[in-house]
């Protein structure tokens, strides 16, 4: 299994889950953060922002369906057809275990 962690702007949020949703993938995560990449803050006239507001989405998924909600998250996070600084990142990491709370079950 893979946790895909992608970091969005907040107004594409809302339409990479719903891509996800209607692909088949309904379990996710979302939280709020603040952060920067390589462009290190945005000015917008006289004013400097060190953080920008960003959504962290969370989603685990089988080691198979990875091009597929890569594949989403990257069509639907883009802005424009080139896309722009400031779209996000994603990441992929293996996860070695999983628990159900309720039950207690290793779902692995």
């Amino acid at each position: 299994m893979l946790m895909i962690k992608a970091i969005v702007r907040p107004e594409k949020a809302d339409a990479v889950m719903a891509e996800l949703m209607l692909a088949g993938f309904p379990s996710i995560s979302k939280m709020d953060l603040l952060g920067r990449g390589k462009q290190k803050g945005i000015q917008v006239g006289t004013n400097y922002y060190n953080q920008i507001s960003k959504k962290l989405l969370m989603i685990v998924i089988n080691d198979d369906e990875k091009d597929d909600v890569i594949s989403i998250i990257m069509r639907t996070a883009r802005t424009g057809e080139q896309g722009s600084f400031g779209d996000g990142k994603i990441f992929v990491l293996p996860v070695l275990e999983t628990f159900t709370i309720s039950n207690g079950k290793n779902q692995l």
